[in-house]
């Protein structure tokens, strides 16, 4: 193991992650597991490792697992967690980085903060180039073993409808590095005290004769109990997707309303069976372009009605933070 790597069993919280799940949670850190910040900066996708769990492993066996599963553990992504865990200041490495991603020239207009401010929504093109996008849209085709020029070959048996839970590539971890995107979110944050998520793909092929739309359709990932912390989801398209192309669609603005009171309007009625369907637009953007937005705007798939399949893999960049202790609404 390289120089740099990092044993699972040196990671703050991974054990405790690995007895709670086992039912026998580390009495003396009453704060819990902070799972994703945890394994975001591991590595790990939190599917697959909650699906490894499951399978009830030794410590031993699921040590192995991690290294495995995300390679070289990077000791310096590590200090950096374990800086914020044990509340201590962060690395220099980390103070230089993040002073560079502030000092970097803006890659949003005047335009884009407007329509984010506005809308809570907003498209960084170019996030990383057509080629890099290409060669994870490769890899996405290789990993569901479809041809992109024969669409029979599209609709293969898959467990999850269009999300394809795999997370670990090189090509995969080039817009997690990426300095653009970085600033990108510095810029909506505000800071670029960030972390870049460990996230999936996804593949959403044309609706035909005995295939429709699975969903997600519109739905929130986070309560709604206020006061909603700001943070951010993302998507990186793969190809140039087209409007009717399954391409991500939302309810611009919704953060506004939640503000003021549109829950309080609802008289008690659950807000994630209320029908916001009419209300929603697509996201239509091209190859190697990022649409962010706002966690409080309802968000989903939409049914792919063109001639092509939308490509896409999940990524996200939010300050590292222990589980969220508010009441799910």
């Amino acid at each position: 193991m390289s120089e740099t790597a990092i044993q699972p069993s040196e990671i703050r919280g991974l054990r405790d992650l690995w007895a709670r799940m086992r039912g026998r949670p580390d009495p003396g850190d009453p704060r819990g597991v902070p799972f994703r910040s945890l394994l975001d900066s591991v590595g790990l996708g939190l599917e697959q490792t909650l699906t490894r769990l499951r399978d009830q492993p030794d410590w031993p066996e699921f040590a192995d697992w991690v290294t495995a599963t995300a390679g070289p553990i990077d000791r310096a992504r590590i200090a950096r967690y374990h800086a914020w865990y044990d509340d201590a200041p962060p690395p220099a490495a980390e103070v230089t980085r993040r002073a560079a991603v502030m000092a970097a020239p803006p890659v949003f207009a005047s335009n884009d903060l407007a329509a984010w401010e506005r809308d809570g929504v907003v498209v960084l093109r170019e996030a990383i180039t057509r080629d890099e996008a290409a060669a994870i849209a490769d890899h996405l085709w290789a990993l569901i073993d479809a041809d992109p020029d024969h669409p029979a070959s599209w609709y293969g048996p898959r467990t999850n409808g269009i999300m394809i839970q795999h997370f670990q590539h090189p090509a995969m971890d080039v817009p997690r590095r990426s300095a653009r995107i970085a600033k990108g979110f510095a810029e909506l944050y505000g800071h670029a005290d960030l972390i870049a998520s460990t996230d999936r793909l996804s593949f959403n092929p044309p609706e035909r004769g005995g295939y429709r739309f699975p969903g997600p359709h519109l739905h929130w990932d986070n309560s709604l109990a206020p006061p909603i912390p700001f943070e951010t989801q993302a998507i990186l398209y793969l190809t140039d997707t087209a409007a009717d192309q399954g391409a991500l669609q939302v309810v611009p603005g919704f953060h506004h309303r939640l503000a003021e009171g549109w829950l309080e309007s609802l008289d008690g009625a659950d807000p994630r069976q209320v029908d916001l369907s009419g209300q929603a637009v697509t996201v239509p953007a091209g190859a190697g372009d990022l649409v962010i937005w706002r966690h409080e705007i309802p968000h989903g798939a939409s049914a792919n009605r063109s001639g092509r399949p939308r490509l896409a893999q999940y990524v996200n960049m939010y300050p590292m933070a222990w589980p969220d202790g508010r009441e799910w609404i």
